[in-house]
Parts: structure tokens; C-alpha cells; sequence
């Protein structure tokens, strides 16, 4: 079990989560995208280290937005 980092808790870091290989094929595909095309993350990125991302994984993050209500965006994890 990953230990969750206090970095994790601080208000103005978005909810992350790493998406299991069906879920991002899931996304990709809806997307109609390859996973090189999505924004990237490094691995070395704090919050992708607290998460545990991998090189190639695919995070998915939820933001709150005072507009649109909930946001979410998708990142290909490179490394780094």
C-alpha cells in the first residue's frame, strides 16, 4: 500500500489517480488518441511519486473549477 503524502492533502493539489490499463485503453480510445498525444507528467513529478506513477501510466486528474463545477484532465506519464 502506497503511504499517502502529506503533499496530497494541501488544498490547492487536485485529486490524482492512476488509471488501471483498462480504464486508460477505455480513455484513449474515447479520446481517440495515443497515449504520446495526452499532456505529459514526469515520473519524478511529487504528486506522481506519491501516487506511485509509472512511466506510462496514465494519471487522471479531477479539479474543482468555480465555472464548470468539476474538471478532468488526463496525463501520460513520461520519465523523468
Amino acid at each position: 500500500m502506497v503511504r499517502k503524502s502529506k503533499i496530497l492533502e494541501h488544498v490547492l493539489v487536485p485529486k490524482h489517480e492512476v488509471l488501471s490499463p483498462e480504464e486508460a485503453s477505455r480513455v484513449l480510445k474515447e479520446l481517440g488518441v495515443s497515449p504520446d498525444k495526452l499532456p505529459w507528467i514526469r515520473a519524478s513529478d511529487p504528486v506522481a511519486r506519491a501516487i506511485g506513477a509509472k512511466p506510462g501510466d496514465i494519471v487522471k486528474i479531477t479539479r474543482k473549477s468555480p465555472t464548470a463545477g468539476e474538471i478532468v484532465v488526463y496525463r501520460y506519464v513520461v520519465p523523468g
